[in-house]
C-alpha cells in the first residue's frame, strides 16, 4: 500500500487506516478484531485509530496486534470524563491519567499520536488540555499531540506549534473543512487523517443504517440527497454497493493535504474492499471539480458544517 510523509511528524503513513470505534462499540469477537487488523498490516496498512473511550477497543487492538507493535502507528484520543478515572473532562490530571491508561490498554510504552477528543474551541484557548499533552510528550508517553474536530476549533488547533495532527472530517457530504481547516492544516504542515470518509455510506437508506452510525448517517443522507449525485454520471458504472463507496473513499484520497482516510470495520471483506479502492488512486480533477460544484450547490450559503 503506497505510504506518503505525514506532515511534520516524521512518518511515512498508509493512504488507508483503521477506524477503531465499531470494534469496541459493536462488541465484536476478538477472532474477528485479530483478522482484519493482521489482513490490514499484512496489506500494508500501518496506522491504526482509537480512542480512551471506545469501549474495550485500545485492549481489543493490543491483543491482536500488540505483538506487531513497530509496523504501525497508533492513535488515540483523550479529553472526555471517563468512569474510571479522576478529573474532570479536559483537565491535566484527566489527560495524564488517560494517557497512561491507554498505554495500559494497548500494551505499549508510547503512542505515536495522541488527540484531544473533539473539545470545543473555548476549551483549546484555555490550554491546560494541550499543555497536558505537552507534559505526556515530554515524558516519552507520546510522541506527537493532535486534535480530532471540525469546524473553527479544527482551524485554531492546526495554528498551535504543538498540533503535529489533526482527524477531521471530509467526504463527499462534508466539505466544510477543506475550506475553513485544510488551507491552515497544510500552511503548518499538520499531517491529516480524514474521518468517516465514506460519508457512513450515506447513500444507503436508512433502515439499513447500522444504530452505531445513525445520527450521522442521517445527516449525510440528507445531504447527499440535495446534492443529486449519480455515480454513474459521474462514470462509475456497476452496482450501486460498490461504485458509491469506491468514489466516496477516493474523493477523500483526492484532497490536498489528506495524508490518510480511516475507515472501521468489523467484516474481512470490507476490509478488502477498501484495501482495493485505496489503491486505485485519486478521482480525475474533473470528477472531483462536479461533486465540489454538487454541494456547493446544494449548500451555496456554506451552512453545512462539519460532523463533530
Amino acid at each position: 500500500m503506497k505510504k506518503i510523509a505525514f506532515g511534520k511528524t516524521g512518518y511515512q503513513v498508509s493512504r488507508l487506516g483503521f477506524g477503531g470505534a465499531p470494534i469496541g462499540y459493536l462488541k465484536t469477537d476478538q477472532d474477528r478484531i485479530s483478522q482484519i487488523l493482521n489482513l490490514l498490516l499484512d496489506r500494508g496498512m500501518n496506522l491504526i485509530d482509537t480512542a480512551s473511550n471506545y469501549p474495550g477497543s485500545e485492549i481489543s487492538i493490543g491483543k491482536a496486534v500488540g505483538h506487531r507493535r513497530d509496523e504501525f502507528i497508533l492513535v488515540s484520543k483523550c479529553g472526555p470524563a471517563l468512569a474510571d478515572l479522576p478529573g474532570k473532562a479536559w483537565s491535566e490530571d484527566l489527560i495524564l491519567a488517560t494517557v497512561d491508561r491507554s498505554l495500559r490498554n494497548a500494551k505499549t510504552d508510547h503512542l505515536d499520536v495522541m488527540l484531544l477528543h473533539s473539545c470545543n474551541l473555548e476549551t483549546l484557548q484555555k490550554g491546560e488540555a494541550i499543555g497536558a499533552l505537552v507534559k505526556a510528550r515530554d515524558a516519552g508517553k507520546i510522541r506527537f499531540i493532535g486534535y480530532s474536530g471540525d469546524n473553527e476549533a479544527a482551524a485554531y488547533a492546526v495554528s498551535l506549534p504543538d498540533v503535529a495532527a489533526l482527524e477531521t472530517s471530509v467526504n463527499i457530504a462534508d466539505q466544510i473543512n477543506l475550506k475553513i481547516v485544510m488551507p491552515k492544516a497544510i500552511e503548518n504542515n499538520v499531517g491529516v487523517l480524514a474521518k468517516r470518509p465514506i460519508a457512513n455510506a450515506a447513500w444507503k437508506e436508512m433502515d439499513k443504517q447500522e444504530g452505531l452510525y445513525q445520527n450521522y448517517a442521517k445527516v449525510y443522507h440528507d445531504r447527499l440527497r440535495e446534492m443529486k449525485l449519480n455515480p454513474a454520471d459521474l462514470g462509475f458504472i456497476g452496482p450501486a454497493d460498490e461504485a458509491w463507496p469506491e468514489l466516496a473513499l477516493r474523493f477523500t484520497l483526492s484532497q490536498p493535504g489528506v495524508h490518510c482516510a480511516i475507515i472501521g470495520t468489523t467484516k474481512p471483506k470490507n476490509a478488502e474492499a477498501n484495501i482495493r479502492c485505496a489503491e486505485m488512486g485519486p478521482l480525475s480533477d474533473a470528477v472531483v471539480r462536479k461533486i465540489k460544484t454538487a454541494c456547493s450547490a446544494a449548500d451555496p450559503h456554506g451552512k453545512w458544517a462539519g460532523q463533530t
